[in-house]
């Protein structure tokens, strides 16, 4: 199949780099790179290791959580009543 393909600078450069240095055709680099670009955007993705938080022990609370405007006075610095 002949097409006509509109080539970005930088990637002109690496292909041009790979060719000389795997001594080959512009037209088997390219055909080459295209095909393992589609192998890899075709595969499965692959699995990640779930992300853990770690957990410290930072002791009892030292204000009650349930009550937002206590808290909220506790850390703003006011006299609560």
């Amino acid at each position: 199949m002949r097409t006509t393909l509109t080539i970005d600078d930088d990637v002109a450069v690496q292909l041009e780099r790979l060719r000389r240095k795997k001594d080959v055709s512009l037209k088997d680099i390219v055909n080459d790179a295209l095909r393992r670009g589609l192998r890899d955007l075709n595969a499965p993705p692959k699995g990640r290791k779930p992300f853990r938080t770690k957990t410290s022990d930072m002791g009892p609370p030292r204000i009650n959580l349930d009550n937002v405007a206590e808290a909220l006075a506790y850390l703003e610095g006011e006299e609560f009543k």
